[in-house]
């Protein structure tokens, strides 16, 4: 064979079929399904419930944000690192000139602490009072009478 077949050049455009021809297939749920829902979704939507269930007690909540993390941040020079407490599952930021206070949940410990939804949703709740507790000068006990029940 005097004449080869030279190398086919890379195509820089995406395949749109695979190599049996099928197209692409689409997504296993529709977005309005609680299956679409990502992982982080859910974890807020947990936080959120949490949130809701002491506004109905604490009105003033509403001026504090409440924000998810994946994880906290080592910041050695500024806070000495975390000592030997272990890795934080909540924290707070008190309010300054113009900004409100903030209570940061973190995703990744928590999550990594619980089994089961009903149980991260326990731990979760738990969380957010003890953080609220500490904002406000409170006991948890008082933010949330229920607390560290079962």
């Amino acid at each position: 064979m005097d004449n080869p077949v030279p190398p086919r050049a890379a195509d820089p455009r995406p395949r749109r079929r695979d190599r049996h021809g099928r197209g692409m297939r689409g997504p296993v749920a529709p977005p309005q399904v609680p299956l679409s829902a990502s992982r982080a979704e859910a974890f807020t939507d947990l936080v959120q419930d949490s949130v809701e269930r002491l506004e109905r007690r604490w009105p003033q909540l509403a001026d504090i944000e409440f924000m998810v993390l994946e994880v906290p941040r080592l910041d050695p020079a500024r806070d000495g690192g975390w000592g030997d407490e272990g890795v934080p599952l909540g924290g707070t930021i008190a309010a300054r000139e113009g900004r409100p206070a903030h209570v940061v949940v973190y995703r990744r410990p928590v999550e990594i602490r619980t089994k089961g939804r009903d149980e991260r949703a326990a731990l979760v709740h738990e969380v957010v009072v003890e953080q609220v507790a500490e904002l406000l000068g409170l006991t948890p006990e008082t933010v949330d009478p229920r607390y560290g029940e079962d």
